[in-house]
């Protein structure tokens, strides 16, 4: 099964806090986020907020981002020293981020800074006992040597210019990684990861895959990767319930040479070189599976052996009188409408 999202509600710029819609919010198994964008909206409150984020979980946090024309201060953070989850992000510039070192209680945090002043920030101690950490740098290069010691670390999304990628590699207990615009720097660290469960690399370049050995992902998503078009090792994900590939155009075909017995779900979309998807009798789970936008011809590919599993396919190529022409043939074979 694919990663579960919790809802995020946002509360903008607040001039007062409706404490008992946030803990009714909370309830409902979302999380909540009190974000500024600008000094002006945050001077007055900014104690409110930590008061609730001493009493609250780590599902309710707080976000500063924007600040446009300004560069954020960090010293405002030590107005915040409970604060369980904390994003920094859609920032240009920001200072004193050293202030991070003051967050004793810090499980979760997103930090984006278009111009990140320090590239040894995962070297502050109190980070590493962060549990979830998104991290994008664009300008500096950023240093993930530290990983060694983030050792409660279970979701990580990191992207930009980076060194030490393998340091990732120490993270033992990761369950999710996102790879962001990271071009080109080998993968072998990923099969060091035993509990990894999630993996998504976007954007970036690089040609392949192959250095991912057998291992246990559930869910693995590819998306808009320059140059990318050997999927051939694909069946090393013996573990995988859900592929989605999207915008890849050098793709020409993905065959599953080998059984697959856990695979539920794929998606492919955007790939317009895509012209062939094979070995579909060897996915008995496959019960969904999209096809968005490729070279794949309807006529051939219906006429291989399908999984018996399979009940909801749908095949789209933007053109309406084809496509009117394959949900037809798809419907009086008894396949539905993919649904969410």
């Amino acid at each position: 099964m694919r990663k579960k999202w919790k809802r995020k509600i946002l509360i903008n710029n607040p001039v007062a806090l409706d404490r008992v819609q946030i803990k009714q919010d909370l309830r409902d198994g979302n999380q909540v986020i009190v974000q500024f964008s600008h000094p002006d909206f945050y001077a007055s409150i900014l104690e409110e907020v930590d008061e609730l984020c001493a009493r609250l979980d780590e599902n309710f946090g707080v976000r500063f981002y924007g600040h446009y024309s300004l560069s954020f201060d960090g010293r405002v953070l030590l107005r915040i020293p409970n604060v369980k989850m904390l994003h920094l992000n859609s920032l240009v510039q920001a200072h004193n981020t050293d202030t991070l070192a003051r967050l004793e209680h810090l499980h979760s945090l997103n930090l984006g800074i278009h111009e990140l002043e320090n590239s040894d920030i995962l070297g502050i101690d109190s980070l590493r006992s962060l549990r979830d950490l998104v991290i994008i740098s664009d300008k500096k290069i950023l240093n993930l040597q530290y990983f060694k010691e983030f050792s409660h670390l279970e979701h990580l999304h990191v992207g930009g210019k980076v060194k030490n990628l393998d340091e990732i590699g120490y993270l033992e207990d990761l369950n999710y990684l996102a790879l962001h615009s990271i071009s080109k720097l080998p993968l072998h660290f990923i099969n060091r990861l035993k509990k990894l469960k999630h993996l998504r690399i976007l954007l970036g370049g690089r040609e392949h895959i192959q250095e991912i050995e057998e291992n246990e992902i559930a869910d693995l998503e590819i998306c808009r990767i320059r140059g990318f078009h050997d999927l051939s090792n694909i069946t090393k994900f013996r573990a995988l319930t859900s592929l989605k590939i999207e915008d890849q155009a050098r793709l020409q075909g993905i065959g599953f040479d080998r059984g697959m017995e856990a695979l539920e779900e794929i998606t492919i979309s955007n790939c317009k070189g895509l012209a062939r998807l094979s070995g579909m009798e060897r996915l008995p789970s496959l019960r969904k599976l999209r096809i968005f936008k490729t070279a794949i011809d309807f006529d051939t590919f219906i006429r291989q052996k399908l999984p018996s599993a399979l009940s909801e396919l749908e095949i789209t190529t933007t053109k309406s009188k084809v496509d009117q022409e394959i949900q037809d043939s798809l419907f009086k074979l008894g396949f539905q409408k993919w649904s969410i």
